[in-house]
């Protein structure tokens, strides 16, 4: 096996894909690997032949801290999606000719659904060539979406985000004596991880949200209003956390509602959803006559890395080296996964899985995690999630900011 190893990133980023990414580099190195490459801007910019030697990048031990407490995608990213090699297979001849010129052995893909459709597509052009190259994918994404992993690094630090910032808006919502409705948009377009994680901000000195909108339910806006209007009658400061992706019953996005002008990626994906809080919270005002308020979490719960989870940082970092050992160990098609050993105290280890059987699919919140209404999470999701906000990892401040890395020339 020729030992020199490349990787990319690609889709949304997180507040750890740079963890993983120290995981493979001082992985690969300690493997052997003379040289680690890296892709810039993901297969995209590698089909343009653009390649970026990390060695010169990640020299010493503090360049591989601050990658580690560095949001964005220290390599930059993409959203392409390659073609079917039977159809068209020039992209592949390009990208194995450039394997062939770097003397690749391993290639990693840090990303999501879509990414490891990439490593599937790879992975089946190497093999219908013969190809000794051994592509592995390694996880990634805030929306904790994946198949074959109990969870996806990238989702604890969102997750933690989110409660922590809800908290903050609930102690802000009562400021004023007057009866108010806070509408709270959280990322996720077709399953409920992350606005679930709003649930986390319950405690001893906090109720929580009142109301948890969810993509795994219909959207029943008499329901919903009478829900709103009973809560409102018992209390004056309510808060609503909804997902981004909820629909109603002709299966159309709230969010469209209010405007349609999202457009597809090269996934067919929407690649903006935004405005459900807009539609919930004029909602509101309008049928009950209620002061109401729209926040947007945004982007900001995928880059907040002043507020990531060390938990997600180390697993992040762990599932990046176990990715590496599986290709050096003659492994291809797979992903690393982790497999929850104990809740109590909360044990892991990583695994490998047949990419196949990730890409393009989607893990929902289980039915059982939900309440009977579909306007909350029960125990049991915060049985699952809890452990995976634990803990933080204090950023390396210079004149009062973060300090970050960031690719050299």
């Amino acid at each position: 096996m020729a030992w020199n190893l490349l990787v990319g990133q690609s889709g949304g980023p997180t507040a750890v894909i740079n963890s993983s990414l120290a995981g493979v580099f001082e992985s690969a190195r300690a493997f052997g690997a003379q040289h680690v490459y890296g892709m810039q801007y993901g297969i995209e910019g590698l089909l343009e032949g653009r390649i970026v030697d990390l060695n010169d990048q990640l020299g010493d031990k503090m360049a591989i801290e601050l990658l580690k407490r560095t949001p964005s995608s220290f390599l930059g990213s993409c959203r392409h999606k390659l073609p079917d090699f039977a159809v068209n297979e020039k992209p592949y001849q390009i990208l194995f000719d450039l394997f062939k010129r770097y003397s690749i052995g391993a290639v990693l893909y840090i990303g999501g659904n879509d990414s490891m459709d990439t490593i599937a597509k790879l992975a089946a052009y190497g093999a219908v060539k013969n190809s000794e190259i051994r592509f592995i994918g390694v996880p990634k994404t805030i929306d904790n979406d994946l198949m074959g992993t109990d969870h996806t690094p990238g989702y604890g630090s969102a997750a933690k985000y989110i409660a922590t910032i809800l908290k903050e808006v609930i102690c802000d919502s009562s400021v004023y004596d007057l009866r108010s409705v806070t509408v709270a948009e959280i990322m996720g377009r077709h399953t409920g991880w992350l606005a679930g994680a709003a649930s986390l901000a319950a405690g001893s000195d906090s109720a929580g949200p009142d109301i948890i909108l969810l993509p795994e339910r219909t959207f029943d806006e008499e329901a919903f209003l009478k829900r709103v209007a009973d809560l409102t009658a018992e209390k004056k400061n309510v808060i609503i956390a909804a997902s981004e992706g909820v629909k109603n019953k002709d299966g159309v996005f709230l969010c469209d509602l209010v405007s349609t002008a999202g457009q597809l990626d090269a996934f067919g994906h929407k690649a903006i959803l935004s405005g459900t809080s807009r539609y919930l919270a004029d909602l509101i005002r309008v049928r009950l006559g209620c002061k109401t308020r729209a926040i947007e979490f945004s982007t900001l719960q995928r880059c907040a890395s002043h507020l990531a989870s060390r938990t997600d940082i180390t697993e992040a970092y762990q599932v990046g080296g176990a990715a590496v050992e599986a290709a050096y160990n003659g492994q291809t098609g797979k992903m690393c996964g982790i497999v929850r050993l104990s809740d109590m105290p909360y044990r892991t280890e990583t695994t490998t899985v047949d990419v196949a059987e990730v890409a393009n699919k989607e893990k929902c919140v289980p039915a059982d995690w939900i309440t009977p209404d579909g306007m909350h999470l029960n125990e049991q999701f915060e049985k699952y999630a809890r452990p995976l906000i634990q803990a933080e990892l204090t950023p390396i401040y210079i004149n009062g900011v973060p300090q970050h890395i960031h690719l050299q020339g």
